[in-house]
């Protein structure tokens, strides 16, 4: 049995995913291997570099702490002075290479890494989604996680990616295609929850990318191959503030989805274990 772990994207809302690795380190499952997008891939790297319980805990300081402030932290008048200046993007990309590599460390690559990763960014230039599974891990989980028009494309050998979230959003499909046979899904809840037609112009952009962002991993999960079992683990419900940045700042909005996915998460492998 290979053992795959699946972060998906989802922004401020990946502070679920740490719930669920706390559930899931309690419950001895280890990965073989992780597979990532944008915040999943932030997440994925720290488990990959520490694949033990002492990485929850890191997770979850580095969540709450000033430097996850930070990259999404300046004022409002800063933002649209760099806006003004780049005419591409809000945030300076500088603080969340930090956070990064104070997970990782700097000058890890790929190789280094205790359990194999990969990550999903999406390339401008080729219009697809490219997986790193080699070289620097700083770089290309950035690339991962470099939100459109809040964070410039991440250049890398010349090519330009954006956040991974706009071609895999769970990549579900690519850990079943790298040897897993048993895999979780670590997904910060916007599958669980229903969608309605649009009602108003604010509605309309939300609705069709939340289509976008869902719909191919409701087909990869309804192809999975005869031989691999999939567990779709639960977030614990929706949270005050999950669509907004500012709650990168707010500890007691972190640590509230932590412990409701971890709740959600220990009930269903609890149940898991008993069946």
């Amino acid at each position: 049995m290979t053992v795959g772990f699946v972060l998906g994207g989802g922004g401020v809302r990946g502070a679920v995913e740490i719930g669920m690795l706390k559930a899931l380190f309690e419950a001895e499952v280890r990965p073989d291997l992780i597979v990532g997008t944008s915040i999943g891939a932030i997440n994925g790297a720290a488990v990959a570099a520490d694949p033990s319980q002492e990485v929850v805990e890191r997770l979850a300081d580095v969540w709450a702490s000033p430097a996850a402030s930070a990259v999404y932290g300046d004022s409002w008048l800063r933002q649209m002075q760099r806006l003004a200046t780049s005419r591409i993007h809000l945030n300076d990309p500088a603080p969340l290479r930090t956070l990064i590599a104070d997970m990782v460390g700097g000058t890890t690559t790929f190789a280094d890494l205790r359990v194999p990763l990969a990550v999903c960014a999406a390339s401008i230039e080729g219009a697809a989604e490219r997986w790193f599974d080699s070289g620097p891990v700083v770089e290309a989980v950035l690339a991962s996680a470099s939100v459109p028009a809040a964070l410039p494309p991440t250049l890398i050998d010349g090519e330009h990616f954006v956040d991974g979230g706009i071609v895999n959003s769970i990549p579900l499909g690519e850990a079943i295609a790298r040897g897993a046979t048993e895999v979780y899904v670590l997904q910060v809840g916007r599958i669980e929850e229903p969608l309605t037609a649009p009602t108003k112009p604010s509605e309309v952009a939300r609705v069709a990318f939340e289509i976008s962002r869902r719909h191919r991993f409701a087909r990869e999960l309804s192809q999975v191959p005869e031989g691999v079992d999939v567990h779709v683990l639960p977030y614990g419900g929706p949270q005050p503030d999950d669509a907004s940045l500012a709650s990168y700042r707010k500890m007691d909005a972190t640590h509230a989805r932590i412990a409701a996915a971890y709740e959600a998460s220990a009930a269903y492998l609890a149940l898991k274990g008993d069946a």
